[in-house]
């Protein structure tokens, strides 16, 4: 039987490779870190979590949160260990990150059929392979996919955003509190920073005026955001209000000292386990490290934050998934190559996994002389794959969970909380009924607990 080679140790990979194994494949996964390394990765960890720690809404009437479920019921690696790694943040799923990608690590280094070789790969393997290399392709890998696919490379500037300590927050003026009390606590899972208006219109002044990194020559040609990321200073000079109704946005909070609801919020989410670091929420920049330490402390309570990460911005790669693969996330013109992760147009952490689910099982299964799987439409992972493969080529950007790409409810249902739920009970009863049709049991002695 061939082995399997999967170039990336990311979500995508390490969820690859994991499913592959566990179904009796021999497989080869390469990770190019620590010898060659990327502008956001800081370890040579697998399953690095390289901007937010939170893999979005846990709710099961939220698409994301339908996601994970789906993803649960597959037996994903890697939702089981974010699930191991919970940290407090509301009604997310967000994790521990140095513990999350240690976890994954150690999993993936003793499975007795997985080789993890940290190596760059520089050409495409001629045998069964999965390419999950993620937004940050070397530049050798990006080079030889173009030359695949004929066609230049897409891309999108993609931003991380700061990190900062949690004992030099001022909480004189910051209040922990959960929108909406969601928070598992009395007192709230995130932490909010208030501003009036006066000190909201000083700092949007701030970030419009502050210096950013400059782009080079080559990006600066061809430069565009993805929309789902935007960098905070680029989302302040869109309009006045852009920043108060977009990741400031104060809606469901109240500041107990005045009892009314602040002009605008910054928000900041528990990033690890001790609960020594948390990041602002939706404030990934690209202004210089020396700005960013003068702009984000005019944010109230922030005034003399100590930063142990500075938001970076960076060139994300990915294929034009329409026009180049199919739902089985197969190459169009080559079979026994598949793409996972964000390189395949899946965003989001979810996303990821996904795909590296979908990826992984299939190749597994093509090595094994077995019919491919397609996961039906109207699950969020079928829906997902299907809109990536068949949406418009000429302006495709990656896609994130999102009940929209659901197929229409048969008996139409009143209010968006109710509509929700009913699209996840039809998508959860949908996978569970294909499981049973598909028969993805495996034989025990593959399986590795």
């Amino acid at each position: 039987m061939p082995e399997l080679t999967i170039i990336g140790g990311g979500l995508a990979g390490s969820e690859a490779a994991w499913q592959a194994a566990q179904r009796g494949v021999a497989v080869r996964l390469y990770e190019m870190r620590p010898q060659q390394t990327t502008p956001a990765h800081l370890s040579d960890a697998l399953a690095e979590l390289v901007c937010s720690n939170s893999l979005g809404s846990d709710l099961p009437g939220r698409a994301s949160g339908l996601l994970k479920e789906e993803l649960r019921r597959l037996d994903s690696l890697l939702i089981a260990t974010a699930d191991a790694h919970r940290v407090p943040a509301g009604s997310a799923l967000a994790v521990d990150r140095e513990g999350f990608a240690a976890a994954i690590t150690e999993r993936i280094r003793s499975h007795p059929r997985i080789t993890l070789i940290r190596a760059e790969v520089m050409a495409i393997p001629t045998g069964p392979t999965i390419i999950a290399s993620g937004p940050l392709t070397s530049p050798a890998l990006a080079q030889a996919l173009q030359a695949l696919t004929g066609q230049e490379a897409l891309y999108f500037y993609d931003a991380i955003a700061p990190i900062v300590e949690g004992d030099s927050i001022n909480f004189e003026v910051a209040f922990r509190a959960s929108r909406y009390g969601r928070g598992e606590e009395a007192e709230g899972d995130y932490i909010n920073c208030p501003l009036d208006q006066e000190a909201y219109t000083r700092f949007r002044e701030a970030l419009l005026t502050a210096e950013r990194i400059p782009l080079r020559d080559f990006e600066r040609e061809d430069a565009h955001f993805f929309e789902a990321c935007l960098p905070v200073e680029v989302l302040a000079a869109r309009s006045e209000e852009a920043l108060a109704f977009g990741p400031l946005r104060p809606v469901g909070l109240r500041d107990p000292r005045t009892g009314r609801r602040p002009y605008a919020v910054v928000q900041l989410r528990q990033d690890d386990a001790a609960g020594a670091l948390y990041n602002l929420v939706g404030f990934q920049t690209n202004l210089r490290y020396g700005e960013q330490d003068r702009v984000l402390r005019l944010i109230p309570g922030l005034e003399n934050a100590v930063f142990t990460r500075y938001g970076s911005m960076h060139r994300n790669t990915y294929l034009n998934a329409p026009l180049l693969l199919h739902p089985t996330l197969q190459f169009k013109t080559r079979p026994t190559l598949f793409f996972a992760g964000q390189i395949a147009g899946l965003e989001g952490y979810a996303g990821n996994i996904a795909g590296g689910w979908v990826a992984g099982v299939n190749a597994a299964r093509l090595i094994q002389g077995q019919p491919l799987l397609q996961l039906p439409p109207d699950t969020m992972i079928g829906a997902l794959l299907h809109y990536i493969t068949h949406a418009a080529a000429d302006n495709f950007q990656p896609m994130k969970a999102n009940f929209g790409l659901l197929p229409s409810l048969e008996t139409p249902v009143r209010g968006k909380r109710a509509r929700g739920e009913a699209r996840a009970a039809r998508a959860l009863d949908s996978l569970a009924h294909w499981q049973a049709e598909m028969d993805l049991s495996m034989p025990t002695s593959h399986r590795i607990s």
